[in-house]
């Protein structure tokens, strides 16, 4: 199941789980459309995979299955991309 992380690793902007600006690779590293389509160029700063649109969990399934509340900060990862 999706940890659905709260925020983007590079500028710490909210991404809610009905976000659809949120983008994650296959090890769920999350980031928002800014940051993933513009100094990311698409690309995971932490594994190299693609960053692709999150899918969001329906309204009436959050209560059994809660999004994660840890969040992951790491700005000095999100170099622009050469």
């Amino acid at each position: 199941m999706l940890q659905m992380r709260p925020g983007c690793e590079c500028c710490d902007r909210d991404l809610p789980p009905d976000s659809s600006d949120a983008r994650i690779c296959t090890f769920e590293c999350t980031f928002c459309s800014d940051c993933a389509g513009g100094r990311l160029a698409g690309t995971c700063p932490n594994c190299g995979g693609e960053l692709l649109p999150r899918p969001r969990r329906p309204a009436d399934k959050l209560a059994k299955y809660p999004p994660s509340t840890t969040r992951v900060f790491k700005p000095e990862g999100c170099m622009p991309a050469p």
